[in-house]
This record gives C-alpha cells, sequence and structure tokens, in this order.
C-alpha cells in the first residue's frame, strides 16, 4: 500500500478539515485513482458526505493498492491535521506520504518554507574576483547559480505526522450514505454565518427561559426550518413564553435539471409545491446546538442549496470554491441535517 501527493488549494483544505471539525473529531478519507471521499459519521447528530475529484487537493499523486481502483480507506484525526495545513498554508510546497513511524501508520506531511535572513548593516559586498583569478566567477550565469543556492540554504522543512488508523473495507462498506430523495423545496440559503447568528440568539433565549419546542430544559432547543418555493425561508422557536420567528424573502430557488430527476418536471413535488403559492411551507425541526455546528460551514463561503422534505428530511448541498484557482470547478459537500418532524 502505497500513498504519496503533493498538496494544492492548501487553503481550501484546511478550511474543509475546519468544518469537519466542528461535527466531529474524526474523519475517513477513502483514497482512490480517482475520488477522494471525506465522511464524517458521529454517533449523533448531523453527517457529511462528499466526493471530491483528486485534483482537487492532490497532484503529482502515487497511489497503489490490493484493492480494486486503489482504494486505500483511512480514519484521520481532524485536529493534526488542520494544524498541519494550517502551517503549510503559506508554504512553498507541501506534501503527504503514507508511511510508518515505529511500525504505526502516519500520514507524514512534508512542508518547504522559507526563513527570512538577517540583515548587516554594516556587511559589504565581496568584490567580484578579476578575470585572471582561476578560482573566480567570470560570467554572470555562475553568480546567478550562487545566489540562488544561498537562498536555499535557508528553506526549512518542516514534518508533521497526522495518527490514523488504516479501515478494512467491510468496516466502510458498513456505514451507508442515507438515501436522497425528491425535495419538496429547494432553495439557496442566504449567508451562513448570518444565519448562524439568528438561530444561535433563537438558541440561547429558548434556553434562558428555561424550556425549548418538545425538549425540556437539560437539552438542546429544537428550532423550525421552513421553506417555500416562492423565495422564501423562516427560522422560529417557540418557547413556553414566547414564539419568535425571523424571515428571509426574495431567495432563490434554482431551476432543476430534468435530465438529473427521476419524475417529469411537472410531476416533481417542488413543482405542487410552487403552484400551491407562497403560503405552502416545508418545514422541519433541528436540534439546536447542532444546526449551529453544521451552519459552521459558512467558513467555505461558497453557495449552499438546502432541499427540504417536509416533516423528514432537510439536505443541504455547500459548494466549495477553488480558493487557489479562481477557474476551477466547485466541489460539493452533502450535509445530511439531523431533522425531526413537528
Amino acid at each position: 500500500m502505497r500513498f504519496h501527493s503533493d498538496l494544492k488549494n492548501i487553503r481550501t483544505f484546511a478550511k474543509l478539515t475546519a468544518a469537519f471539525s466542528s461535527l466531529e473529531k474524526l474523519v475517513w478519507l477513502r483514497l482512490s485513482d480517482e475520488t477522494a471521499h471525506f465522511t464524517v459519521v458521529p454517533d449523533t447528530g448531523s453527517q457529511i458526505w462528499s466526493t471530491l475529484p483528486m485534483d482537487f487537493l492532490f497532484e503529482n499523486c502515487t497511489i497503489q493498492s490490493a484493492e480494486p481502483g486503489n482504494t486505500i480507506n483511512l480514519e484521520l484525526s481532524l485536529q493534526p491535521l488542520h494544524r498541519a495545513l494550517k502551517s503549510a498554508q503559506n508554504s512553498i510546497s507541501a506534501s503527504l506520504r503514507l508511511t510508518k513511524k515505529k511500525g504505526v501508520p502516519v500520514l507524514s506531511m512534508t512542508i518547504t518554507t522559507t526563513t527570512s535572513r538577517p540583515s548587516h548593516a554594516n556587511a559589504h559586498a565581496p568584490p567580484r574576483p578579476s578575470h585572471d583569478d582561476p578560482f573566480g566567477f567570470d560570467d554572470d550565469h555562475d553568480r546567478t547559480h550562487l545566489e540562488t543556492s544561498l537562498r536555499r540554504e535557508h528553506e526549512k522543512i518542516i514534518t508533521q505526522d497526522i495518527p490514523i488508523r488504516v479501515l478494512h473495507p467491510d468496516t466502510v462498506a458498513s456505514t451507508v450514505q442515507p438515501a436522497l430523495q425528491e425535495p419538496d423545496v429547494h432553495i439557496q440559503l442566504p449567508p451562513l454565518l448570518q444565519l448562524k447568528s439568528i438561530s444561535d440568539r433563537f438558541t440561547r433565549l429558548a434556553l434562558a427561559s428555561g424550556s425549548g419546542s418538545s425538549s425540556s430544559s437539560s437539552k438542546s432547543p429544537r428550532l423550525e426550518i421552513s421553506a417555500n418555493m416562492h423565495g422564501g425561508l423562516r427560522v422560529r422557536i417557540t418557547t413556553e413564553t414566547a414564539d419568535i420567528s425571523s424571515a428571509w424573502t426574495d431567495l432563490d430557488n434554482p431551476e432543476l435539471d430534468p435530465a438529473q430527476l427521476r419524475v417529469p418536471i411537472e410531476e416533481h413535488p417542488s413543482t405542487k409545491f410552487r403552484d400551491r403559492g407562497p403560503d405552502a411551507w416545508a418545514s422541519v425541526y433541528v436540534d439546536g446546538k447542532d444546526w449551529s455546528r453544521v451552519l459552521s460551514a459558512g467558513r467555505l463561503e461558497g453557495r449552499v442549496i438546502a432541499c427540504f422534505c417536509h416533516n423528514h428530511s432537510l439536505v443541504l448541498y455547500v459548494y466549495i470554491p477553488h480558493y487557489d484557482d479562481a477557474g476551477g470547478d466547485d466541489a460539493v459537500l452533502t450535509y445530511h441535517v439531523q431533522a425531526y418532524s413537528a
């Protein structure tokens, strides 16, 4: 089993690990010839499932495994991975290699960075040797080569090891992504950090009041999240003493691609919800604290499409922009939000 790759889009990779860390301390990473699968499945709460092209985060990659498609399944500790990526953000280059240290498998990240050279105000440049000096430099090419060599002497190599566990394919196969249903409502959410600020305020109000809807004061309150097919989104909290909501209007309900649908567009649930008018809301309840952790995906700064199945499920598609490659296609994270019916 072998894996070695240079890293690209390091800033994006660091933001990804920060988003994963908000839900869980560990992430499953399945590497293959074409894709990198990241899976975050806590014991309770929302889940993340994503499939990224290998060239989104890796380049000059070598991967070998006895499994079909050169598949390698790893469990990674997110905190050391995120710390290593933060160290690599301003580096000249960085690479990852699967190896062993004292018989224990690790992902070793090698980071090449530069250190500043001390300046000496009174230092004098050495005189240029004369042409009759047999050990002198008699052309600019040699001088340039020397200057390049001196610069390289000030490069710094940092190695950080990320603890991992190699997973058996059967272990990974036993965890299955939740089924996706055709949504009743799909809508582009407002900026997640704005939505998080309001949702967190509602959660604190419910906790301060002593009880949230369908929950006791010792548990996280449940927020009602609703949307319609006419650009409307609503967050609501009810307590014994208050009923508070915040609403957004004129949001985008993206057009669906008929070629991607299981049913004709005129029979799709979202078409029926649109035809019923702006008073037709699809709603779910979410755990306030878990919802706050999900909304931490706002640090990725991409657009987010929410898909509601009324009284059943809520799925967020978080599009990840290429920070280091403006012309690259966005990748997508799929959040299966833990949702409850009314």
